[in-house]
C-alpha cells in the first residue's frame, strides 16, 4: 500500500519530495519500507498535500521519529499554512476523484482503512484556510494607471483586481467596501424591477397607458430634480476646485451636488455596467492587459491589423480595437462614438493645399506648424505600421504631403511622406508610409517618385532618411531599379556619367551606385569604373512596361501646381 501511495504521489507535484523520502528510508533504515506514520500522512496527502507536512518526519541513527497528524503541533503548522498556490490554477486536488489511491485489487480492509484516514484528515485540517483560487486571466504584473491605487477592488463590486481607469474605484473617489455595497444595492433594486416586469407584462399590450404606479414614480422623480439645488455653494466651488488642483486628470472631477441624487445614481450605475462589459471584453481577450497595443483599427470601411505598437494615451493603448474618421483622424474608443462623430465631421479632405490632382488622385501639402493636430494623429496612426518611426508630436519643423484618393463620399487616405523644411543633408522624405488596404497597388511607387519631383522643382538632389524600414527598402530599390533603367533605354551616347544621372533624375549618387552594384552593372578595370549597359535587363524591364500598359499609377509631372516654399 505505501509503495503505490509513493508511486502516485512521484507523478504529482511533490515528486522531488517524495524520492528524496524514499532514498533516505533505504539510506537509514536498509528497508523500502515507509514508516507508519509517514505512509499514513502520504495517503490523506492526495488532499492537503504541502512540503511542510513532510517535512515534519525527522531521520535519527535509531530510526523514523514522526508524530500523528493529530497531535497539536501539526495542528499549528497547518493553521499557521497561509502559503498561496504556486500559480493561479495550481491547488492541490480538492476531490477523491481527482486522485485514488486505491486498485481494483485492494482489499476492503484496505478500502476501510483509506476511507478511516480520509475522514481524519477532513477532521484534523477543518480549520486550514481555504486558499483563493484567483482568476485565471489576471495578470498579476499589471498595475492600474491611477496613481496610488494597489489594482485591488473593482468598480462593479463583483472583482477582486482591475488593471484599467474604468474599473478603479480610486479614480471614481470610491473604496472597494463601497463599491461591493452599491453593487448588493443594484442587484436588490434590480431583482425588485425583474418581479414587477413580470407581473406587468401580464396584463401588457403594445401601446399600454402608464400604470397609476409608473405616474406616481415619474412625478417623484419630477419633484427631486427640482428640489436640487440651482449651483454649488461657495464652499462646496472652494472643494472641487482644490479636489481638481490636487489630483488633475487622475481623478474623476467631483459629482456630488452638481446634480440631484437619483440622476447621479444613474449615472453610476452606468458607469458600472460599461465597466462590467469591459471586464467581458477583456477575459473574452478582445481588450489586452499588458503589451498596451491596439491589436485592430476600423479606419472608414476597413478594418486592418496593427504591426508594431504606437504611443496613443494610455486610456485607449489599452483597448484592443481602436476608431479612426478617415478624414480628420480623430481617434475614439467606440462605433457609437465614431458614427456620432461621422454625423458631425464636416472634413472630407486633409488640411492644407492641394498641390496635385489627376483623375481621383490628390496630393496635399499640410503645414506641421498649421495644422498641429492632424499632423500629430498622422504621425500615431503610420506608427501603427511602420517600426523604426521615432517622430510623434514635434511636427512643427515638417511638411506632409498626404496622397488621396477621391469617390463621392470624400478624400480617402491613401498614403503619405513627410519632409524637413530645411534639410542640411539634403533628405527629401524623413518618413513614407501606404496604408495596408492600398499596399501592392503601385501606391508606394507613385509617393517615392512625388518626392523625387519636389526635388527636381527644388532643383536639388535628394534622398531618403535613414534607416529605412523593410518595406520601405524594398520600395526604394525597385524604384531606383526602374529610373536607372529607363535612363539607359533611352540614354543615346557612348559615355555616360553618374552625376548627369543624378542631375536629371534627382536620385543621390551614392544610392545611384548601390543600386549598380546589386544590378552587377558597375565593374572595376584598369584603374577606372565602368557602367554596363545589360541589354537583357533593359528588354525585361520593357516588356514589363509594355505588359502593364497606360496605368494610372504614375506622377504626371504637368498636373504639379506647386512652388518650394522659402523658409520658415
Amino acid at each position: 500500500m505505501q509503495r503505490r501511495t509513493l508511486r502516485i504521489l512521484l507523478l504529482k507535484e511533490i515528486r522531488p519530495t517524495a524520492q528524496k523520502v524514499m532514498e533516505t528510508c533505504r539510506r537509514d533504515s536498509g528497508s523500502p519500507e515507509l514508516p507508519p506514520a509517514l505512509a499514513r500522512a502520504l495517503r490523506v496527502g492526495h488532499l492537503h498535500i504541502h512540503q511542510n507536512h513532510i517535512h515534519s518526519f525527522q531521520v535519527s541513527n535509531s530510526g523514523w521519529t514522526s508524530f500523528s497528524l493529530d497531535t497539536p503541533d501539526l495542528k499549528r503548522a497547518a493553521d499557521h499554512d497561509e502559503s498561496p498556490p504556486l500559480t493561479p490554477t495550481g491547488n492541490a486536488p480538492s476531490s477523491e476523484s481527482e486522485l485514488d489511491i486505491s486498485s481494483p485489487n485492494a482489499s476492503h480492509d484496505e478500502s476501510q482503512s483509506k476511507d478511516q484516514n480520509n475522514r481524519d484528515s477532513d477532521k484534523d485540517l477543518s480549520h486550514r484556510p481555504k486558499r483563493r483560487r484567483c482568476h485565471e486571466t489576471y495578470n498579476f504584473n499589471m498595475k492600474c494607471p491611477t496613481p496610488g491605487c494597489n489594482s485591488l477592488g473593482h468598480l462593479t463590486g463583483k472583482h477582486e483586481r482591475h488593471f484599467a481607469i474604468s474599473g478603479c474605484p480610486l479614480y471614481h473617489n470610491l473604496s472597494a467596501d463601497e463599491c461591493k455595497v452599491k453593487a448588493v444595492s443594484r442587484e436588490k433594486q434590480e431583482e425588485e424591477g425583474k418581479v414587477q416586469e413580470d407581473n406587468s407584462a401580464r396584463h401588457a399590450t403594445r401601446h399600454q397607458t402608464p400604470t397609476p404606479k409608473q405616474s406616481r414614480y415619474k412625478e417623484q422623480v419630477t419633484e427631486i430634480r427640482k428640489g436640487r439645488n440651482s449651483g454649488l455653494q461657495k464652499e462646496q466651488k472652494e472643494k472641487h476646485m482644490e479636489h481638481r488642483q490636487t489630483y488633475g486628470n487622475t481623478r474623476e472631477p467631483l459629482l456630488e451636488n452638481i446634480t440631484s441624487e437619483y440622476d447621479l445614481e444613474l449615472f453610476r450605475k452606468a458607469q458600472a455596467r460599461a465597466s462590467e462589459d469591459l471586464e467581458k471584453l477583456r477575459i473574452q481577450g478582445q481588450i489586452t492587459e499588458g503589451s498596451n497595443m491596439i491589436k485592430t483599427i476600423v479606419f472608414g470601411r476597413y478594418e486592418l491589423d496593427t504591426w508594431y505598437h504606437s504611443p496613443y494615451p494610455e486610456e485607449y493603448a489599452r483597448l484592443g480595437r481602436l476608431y479612426v474618421c478617415e478624414f480628420c483622424l480623430k481617434y475614439m474608443k467606440s462605433q457609437t462614438i465614431l458614427r456620432r462623430h461621422m454625423a458631425k465631421c464636416v472634413w472630407k479632405h486633409p488640411p492644407g493645399d492641394e498641390v496635385y490632382r489627376k483623375g481621383s488622385i490628390s496630393v496635399f501639402e499640410v503645414d506641421g506648424k498649421k495644422n498641429k493636430i492632424y499632423c500629430q494623429n498622422l504621425c500615431l496612426l503610420a506608427k501603427l505600421f511602420l517600426d523604426h518611426k521615432t517622430l510623434y508630436y514635434d511636427v512643427e519643423p515638417f511638411l506632409f504631403y498626404v496622397m488621396t484618393e477621391a469617390d463621392n463620399t470624400g478624400c480617402h487616405l491613401v498614403g503619405y511622406f513627410s519632409k524637413e523644411k530645411n534639410s542640411f543633408l539634403n533628405y527629401n522624405v524623413s518618413c513614407i508610409l501606404t496604408m495596408p488596404q492600398y499596399m501592392r497597388q503601385g501606391f508606394g511607387k507613385m509617393l517615392i517618385d512625388f518626392s523625387y519631383l519636389l526635388s527636381k522643382v527644388e532643383e536639388k538632389v535628394g534622398s531618403p532618411e535613414r534607416p529605412l524600414s523593410d518595406l520601405g527598402l524594398i520600395s526604394y530599390r525597385s524604384y531606383w531599379k526602374e529610373v536607372l533603367l529607363r535612363y539607359m533605354y533611352n540614354f543615346q551616347g557612348k559615355e555616360i556619367s553618374i552625376k548627369e544621372i543624378s542631375q536629371e533624375t534627382a536620385v543621390n549618387p551614392v544610392d545611384i551606385v548601390s543600386t549598380l552594384q546589386s544590378l552587377q552593372m558597375l565593374k572595376y578595370w584598369k584603374g577606372k569604373h565602368l557602367v554596363l549597359k545589360r541589354q537583357d535587363l533593359i528588354d525585361e524591364w520593357k516588356a514589363k512596361e509594355i505588359k502593364r500598359g497606360n496605368s494610372n499609377k504614375t506622377i504626371d509631372p504637368s498636373s504639379l501646381k506647386w512652388t518650394p516654399p522659402k523658409g520658415t
